[in-house]
Formats: C-alpha cells, sequence, structure tokens
C-alpha cells in the first residue's frame, strides 16, 4: 500500500491528479494485454494441439478475465485495477465524499465496466474484421451491388477517419486537463459520470482493513454463509490475480521485448557471424596432382577418400576412422571432431 499513501504528504483535499498519473495508469493495462498475448502466441507454436485454443480464442478469454477484475475492483475500490494500482479512485461529484471500499454506484458501476472491457474487445474485433475485409477488398474486382454492401464500404472508407476524430478529442480532452478546463482527462471517464481523484487516509485504512463482520449463528441460512464463502473465494481469487499482474508487468515487459522484430533483428546480427577461412596446410607444400591425392596420416595415395567435416580435409577412410576414434580431433587442425563428422566421397572415376 506504500503507492497508495505517497501522495498523502503533498496533495491535499482538492488536488487532482497529475496528466502523468493517469496517463501512467492507462498504459499499464495496455502494456499487459500484448505481452501476454505474445507468451500465449509461444506456448500455443510450442503445443498447437492443446495450447491452441487459447491464441484463437485469446481475445475472448482476455476479456472474460479482465471484466471479471475490473468488476472486483470497481465493486471493492471504486476504480480499475490500474487505477487502483496508482492509488487512485473514481468518484461522482455529487457524491464525492463517498469511501471507495463501497464501490461505485449501479449506474456509474456499470458504465464504467462496459467502457473498461466490453468496448475494447468490440474494437479490436471490429479491427480484425476491417483488416480482413480491406485484404478481401484489395484481390476483388466485384463491385457493391446491394444497399447494404454499399453502406459496408462507406463505413471502411470512414473508419479511419473516425479514429482519427477519436483520437483527436482524446488529445483535446487532455490539454483541457492540464489546463485545469475539464474534470476529467478522457471522454471514456465522461461517459461514465465519473472522475478520477486520489484515495484519502481513510479509505486506505478501510481498503486495508478485512472485513469483520459479526459472526454468523446457526439461525442463519446455508445459502448465506455458502455466498459469504464464495465472496470470500472470489475475492483472494481477485486480490492474488491482481498482486500477480503487478508483480508479472516488469517480466510481461520484457517477454515483449525479448521477442519484438527489433531486438531480433539485432540477435540475429550479433549470432550471425562470418564463416571463418578454411584452415590453411601446416606445411608448406606444392600442390602437385600427386599431393593432392596424398592421405596426409599416411602419406600414400588415398583409399576410399573421407573427408572430415570440421576441417575440411581429405583422408583415407581407414586412416581418419582409426585417429579420430582414438583423439576425437582433427589430425592437422586440432578441432574437436567425431565419427559423425566422416563423409564419404564417392567418385565417378574406377
Amino acid at each position: 500500500m506504500a503507492e497508495r499513501g505517497a501522495h498523502l504528504t503533498t496533495a491535499s483535499a482538492e488536488d487532482k491528479p497529475s496528466i502523468f498519473e493517469v496517463l501512467a495508469q492507462e498504459s499499464l493495462m495496455s502494456a499487459v494485454k500484448p505481452a501476454l498475448q505474445h507468451a500465449v502466441k509461444v506456448l500455443a507454436e510450442s503445443n498447437p494441439s492443446r495450447y491452441g485454443v487459447l491464441w484463437r480464442r485469446f481475445d475472448e478469454i482476455y476479456a472474460i478475465l479482465d471484466l471479471l477484475l475490473q468488476h472486483h475492483f470497481l465493486s471493492r475500490t471504486s476504480a480499475s485495477f490500474s487505477e487502483n494500482f496508482y492509488g487512485l479512485k473514481r468518484v461522482v461529484s455529487s457524491d464525492s465524499k463517498r469511501p471507495a471500499h463501497l464501490g461505485l454506484r449501479r449506474k456509474q458501476h456499470w458504465r464504467s465496466l462496459i467502457l473498461l472491457s466490453l468496448l475494447p474487445y468490440l474494437r479490436t474485433k471490429l479491427e480484425k474484421v476491417l483488416a480482413r475485409q480491406r485484404d478481401e477488398d484489395d484481390f476483388s474486382i466485384r463491385l457493391p451491388q446491394s444497399v447494404a454492401q454499399k453502406m459496408y464500404r462507406a463505413f471502411l472508407a470512414a473508419y479511419p477517419f473516425v479514429c482519427m476524430a477519436w483520437d483527436g478529442w482524446v488529445f483535446c480532452q487532455q490539454l483541457l486537463y492540464v489546463f485545469g478546463k475539464a474534470r476529467t482527462h478522457s471522454p471514456l471517464l465522461w461517459f461514465a459520470g465519473v472522475k478520477l481523484d486520489y484515495l484519502t487516509a481513510h479509505d486506505i485504512l478501510k481498503l486495508d482493513l478485512k472485513p469483520t463482520g459479526p459472526a454468523l449463528s446457526s439461525a442463519q441460512s446455508v445459502s448465506e454463509k455458502l455466498r459469504r464463502v464464495f465472496s470470500t473465494v472470489v475475492g483472494g481469487v481477485a486480490v492474488s490475480l491482481s498482486t500477480s499482474l503487478s508483480l508479472g508487468v516488469f517480466f510481461l515487459q520484457f517477454l515483449e521485448w525479448w521477442y519484438s522484430s527489433e531486438n531480433q533483428s539485432t540477435l540475429k546480427s550479433l549470432t550471425s557471424l562470418p564463416t571463418p577461412p578454411p584452415p590453411l596446410h601446416l606445411q608448406d607444400q606444392a600442390a602437385s596432382p600427386a599431393h593432392c591425392k596424398m592421405c596426409a596420416l599416411c602419406r600414400k595415395t588415398r583409399t576410399n577418400d573421407t573427408v572430415l567435416a570440421t576441417s575440411g580435409y581429405v583422408f583415407c577412410y581407414r586412416c581418419i576412422y582409426i585417429y579420430v576414434k582414438a583423439n576425437q580431433r582433427c589430425p592437422l587442425t586440432g578441432y574437436p571432431s567425431g565419427l559423425q563428422h566422416l563423409i564419404k566421397i564417392y567418385s565417378s572415376e574406377g
């Protein structure tokens, strides 16, 4: 909870979160999904039959997990996971004194949940559909015939401009927030009817305390006991998941960097070293035709020519087989060698 109380010594009740804090909490969740997606991709490629479904249904699985996570934090801390991580909470202007541990009111809760989890999922699926449609249109010569096809083509052409207008709105909203002309830095918060504020000392105290309700009596129903047990289990799972996410953000970002195309090109340039030149003969002898047919071990004309792959020199099969088996190296260069490096040369002569 140190990150929650870090601002208490410097911020007053009238202060609002800085633009750096609100943008940092947004970048937290936006960095988790790509890194987690790449980890699932690597897992699916290692065993497609078992983990392939995780890759094919990643958007749906991630949306469900994100929906459960955000629902828990909105209900228990009045904030999303990333906002709670940075010591922030969502408040309604007309009810700014509401304690964070009570959660948001129903209307603001469901609006926030839809805008946090469902809207990004729908946008991701829409962009994939549009990208696939663009690829199909690039290789198609058919013109739209029906009214629906024409409207779809018009939407396809207008979508980039809609995204540009939305990004411009977000940028203007952030500028107004910096200069104190807007209560929120994002239109999504405006749609949800909330604004961001710091957690107070009272909020932190209530969030740190475990719920200590009255002891269950024998008169209480079994369903009530089960409900409380289920609530405790779900809360524990959500807290464990949030802790794991907060600790694994750095690891996921490291994976994203490690498997990025820029890093892979760097590793390839480091590992793709030039092939060393073939070793020179230790003795300076004339390259006569008779010498080219001589075995360097027995000093006789080679029989059953065999090349040693580690150095490229050619010997008699019997000579090099006995030498490599006994010494595990090339007799001329000293390169470590084994019997698996012997390659017989078949000539068309004789």
